[in-house]
C-alpha cells in the first residue's frame, strides 16, 4: 500500500489539490519522508511473507534459515538508512528474538532444520550440534524399538490359543528370570542408528522445494530418519495463510 502511494504521489497530489475540500490532505514532504523510510524497512520482507505463506510446501524447517537471513542481511542497517528505517529494523529484530527465545521452541526449530536435507546443521549454532544429534539419535532408537515392540505384540496376539491349559509346576513358578542385559540386537540398533545418521550428514545438501518428496525417495536408505522426519517436517511454518491465496484458503 505504501509503495503504491509513493508511486502515485503526483497523481494523488493533483487529484487532492483540485478540490478545495481535500487540499489539506495532500502529502507533505515530511509525510513522504516517513512513507519512504517505512517502505525501505518493510519492502524486503514482502517476498519472505509471500514465500512463507505457501502452505503446500513450506514447513517449520524454514524458520531458522529465514531468521538467519533476516538478521544477517535483510534487516541489517545500511549507511543510507534514515533513523526511522533503522528504528523499524531494530524493533522487528527485537520482536523476532523475543518470539523465538524459548528454549523448547529453539530446540524444535533446530531439530526441524536438522531433519531438512536442504539445511541440516547449517543454521544450528556449533555448540548445539552435538546435543541435537544426541536428541535425534535417541528418538530414532526409541522409534525403532517401539516399532519392534508393536510387531512382537501383534505377532503374539495372532498366535492361536492352546487347546488345553497345562498346570505349571511349583518349581517353574519359583524359578526367577535372568535380569535383562544388553543384547546383540540392541548394540546392532545403536550402530545402525549412528551409521544412518552419519550417512545422512555426509550426503550432499539438496535444492528442492519439498523435502518430504526427497525423504520418500530415500526412505529405504534412511528408514529411521524418514520416520522421524514425518513428525517434524509436517509442521507448517505459519499459522496464517496469505490473504491473496484464495484458492489455498478454499482448500482449507
Amino acid at each position: 500500500m505504501i509503495e503504491r502511494v509513493l508511486e502515485q504521489r503526483k497523481a494523488i497530489s493533483d487529484v487532492l489539490s483540485a478540490d478545495r475540500k481535500t487540499r489539506h490532505l495532500v502529502p507533505s514532504w515530511q509525510d513522504l519522508d516517513v512513507l519512504e523510510s517505512v517502505n525501505l524497512a518493510l519492502h524486503p520482507l514482502q517476498e519472505f511473507t509471500d514465500a512463507l505463506s505457501g502452505e503446500i510446501y513450506v514447513n517449520v524447517s524454514y524458520v531458522k534459515p529465514v531468521l538467519h537471513l533476516l538478521k544477517t542481511s535483510v534487516l541489517v542497517e545500511k549507511e543510507d538508512d534514515t533513523d526511522l528505517t533503522k528504528s523499524i529494523k531494530v524493533k522487528i529484530l527485537d520482536y523476532m528474538n523475543t518470539k523465538y527465545d524459548d528454549p523448547g521452541t529453539q530446540k524444535l526449530l533446530d531439530i526441524a532444520s536438522f531433519m531438512d536435507p536442504r539445511f541440516k546443521v547449517t543454521y544450528i549454532s556449533s555448540e548445539k550440534v552435538e546435543d541435537i544429534k544426541s536428541r535425534i539419535m535417541s528418538e530414532m532408537k526409541d522409534s525403532a524399538q517401539e516399532g519392534t515392540h508393536s510387531e512382537n505384540t501383534e505377532a503374539q496376539t495372532m498366535e492361536p490359543p492352546s487347546e488345553k491349559k497345562t498346570k505349571r509346576s511349583l518349581g517353574s513358578l519359583l524359578k526367577t528370570n535372568p535380569s535383562p542385559t544388553p543384547t546383540a540386537s540392541f548394540m546392532h540398533l545403536e550402530q545402525a542408528v549412528e551409521a544412518e545418521l552419519n550417512s545422512y550428514l555426509f550426503s550432499p545438501t539438496i535444492h528442492s522445494e519439498d523435502p518430504l518428496a526427497w525423504r520418500k525417495l530415500h526412505q529405504v536408505t534412511y528408514p529411521k530418519l524418514t520416520k522421524l522426519a514425518r513428525k517434524y517436517l509436517c509442521i507448517p511454518a505459519t499459522s496464517s495463510p496469505s490473504k491473496g491465496s484464495s484458492a489455498l484458503q478454499g482448500m482449507w
